[in-house]
């Protein structure tokens, strides 16, 4: 019996969890040019479909843990974002294990 009720308050906070990953990100096509980016450059190593896999975890990665200012300056392709910054993404995005 405990176990559905873990399962009755588990189930609204699941449903939750992809509207909170999308928070973070600016409004606009920030999300799509970044995916663009992602998968044309991570198609050069592996096929397309991991690394459409691989970038969807980076994008959840960065809409959850950073904010839309931080995220708008980490894809500024006119200025280099602070290396704080991009070691960071680099450290939290490393989370999205390729599988070949």
């Amino acid at each position: 019996m405990r176990l559905i009720h873990l399962f009755a308050f588990a189930a609204p906070l699941a449903l939750l969890l992809p509207l909170s990953a999308q928070a973070a990100w600016p409004a606009g096509n920030a999300k799509a040019s970044y995916m663009k980016d992602c998968v044309d450059a991570a198609s050069q190593s592996v096929n397309p479909t991991v690394a459409q896999q691989h970038c969807a975890c980076g994008a959840d990665v960065l809409g959850t843990k950073f904010t839309p200012q931080e995220i708008t300056q980490l894809m500024n392709s006119k200025t280099m974002p602070p290396a704080d910054l991009r070691e960071r993404a680099l450290k939290e995005i490393a989370v999205c294990k390729v599988q070949k």
